[in-house]
């Protein structure tokens, strides 16, 4: 189908879970809320702009009657997600521009700013219910589990963070050793029992929920894209789709690990947030083009006894350097080894109008994509040339698309 054609760039989106409305936060600030039918249409419904700074997060409640944003202004704003009406504001809601928003419970919203400060907030009341301050670098995503009612937080400072937010401790339940890598996303799979995080190499790390103390340190790390893993999403137990700065989504299994494929391309610009529709027949995804792709994923969500199969089939372009296929071969402790290919098909999609091998022959190889990884804190001997942590680059490339929007908008005075 066509792309969504926005205003301004992008930096988040999400899907409504009672209607067939999708939601896009622009640089600009405005809010642009869409309709789309089961041929993936698109009608505009509504554009709002609660403030004249950049809109960084959106997030819809279980109920689809609440639609949060929040801003570099640092506001914390609610929406009507069916008339556009704005029905409460939170002025000043942290002391640093916002960065991410997640919807916990009907009456908890948590909100993550760039300097690691997560806040909860019940949406009744004019004040934050708590604050935590083990992060110090900008929150890059938030994933909630319902079980336990635990918030996971992941930020630029390479660790992520568990917070009960049943408690009133202000210090959270466990939090992962710091790394030398910047976490910028994360989605659950396995029935939730286990965490994928993305990281600024390009290196999935797997996490157990089993224990506080299976949070220090992942249980498996998955090689192989070229670049930085900037959003992640879980399509069905298994099987995640990736949106990396190289511009690609592509979908991945987790636990055994295969590379499945590119289901979309956003031509080089960052793939900044990833989102499925509440049927699971569209995979949203928002880059730095100033546009929305919406991509046809029906056949990925059906279950299945073999959902790798399914996607596979779909694809037509299962390959594997060895001849063996794409799973990886681990070690006894679950690490990846050489012999892993880039995550590159061999034929573009057949839903895919462009064609990807320019891509592919772009992406790394040799010992500088395939080398074994192995993280301590202090970095090690077997990470690739270059992938040490540069800091705040994906924050970076926000504050500068900002900066160039507000030089245009003086431009136009």
């Amino acid at each position: 189908m066509p792309d969504i054609a926005l205003k301004s760039q992008c930096f988040d989106l999400a899907f409504s879970p009672t209607q067939d409305h999708l939601y896009a936060g622009l640089l600009t600030g405005e809010v642009t809320a869409f309709a789309y039918d089961d041929s993936g249409s698109c009608t505009e419904l509504f554009s709002v702009r609660p403030t004249k700074r950049s809109c960084r997060g959106v997030a819809v409640d279980a109920d689809g009657r609440r639609l949060f944003t929040v801003s570099k202004a640092k506001t914390l704003h609610t929406i009507d997600p069916l008339t556009g009406l704005i029905v409460n504001e939170k002025l000043g809601a942290h002391e640093s521009p916002i960065n991410r928003v997640a919807v916990c419970t009907a009456n908890v919203v948590a909100t993550g700013d760039d300097e690691g400060v997560v806040k909860l907030w019940d949406p009744r009341k004019p004040t934050e219910i708590r604050a935590f301050t083990r992060h110090y670098d900008f929150i890059s995503d938030f994933i909630f589990f319902e079980d336990k009612h635990h918030l996971v937080s992941t930020s630029g400072d390479g660790s992520l963070t568990v917070m009960d937010i049943r408690g009133s401790k202000l210090q959270p339940l466990a939090q992962s050793e710091e790394e030398d890598d910047e976490y910028l996303s994360v989605c659950a799979v396995k029935m939730q029992s286990k965490l994928v995080v993305g990281t600024q190499v390009g290196t999935l790390s797997i996490f157990n929920r089993s224990t506080a103390a299976s949070y220090r340190s992942p249980v498996d790390r998955m090689p192989g894209h070229p670049a930085s893993v900037d959003a992640l999403v879980a399509l069905t137990d298994d099987i995640i789709a990736t949106g990396s700065s190289d511009g690609l989504v592509r979908l991945v299994q987790v636990m055994p690990n295969r590379l499945l494929g590119v289901v979309a391309d956003h031509d080089d610009m960052p793939v900044e947030r990833l989102a499925v529709s509440r049927n699971g027949n569209w995979l949203g995804s928002a880059s730095h083009d100033d546009s929305l792709k919406l991509t046809d994923i029906a056949d990925v969500s059906k279950e299945s006894d073999d959902e790798a199969d399914d996607v596979s089939s779909m694809l037509h372009q299962e390959e594997d350097v060895s001849g063996e296929g794409a799973e990886m071969d681990t070690d006894d402790d679950g690490s990846q080894w050489e012999g892993l290919s880039p995550l590159e098909p061999s034929q573009p999609v057949q839903s895919l109008q462009s064609d990807h091998g320019d891509k592919r022959s772009a992406a790394p190889d040799g010992p500088t994509a395939l080398k074994r990884v192995r993280r301590t804190s202090g970095g090690s001997e077997d990470e690739p040339e270059g992938t040490k942590r540069k800091g705040r680059r994906k924050l970076q490339a926000k504050n500068q698309a900002e900066a160039s929007d507000q030089v245009s908008f003086f431009a136009d005075l």
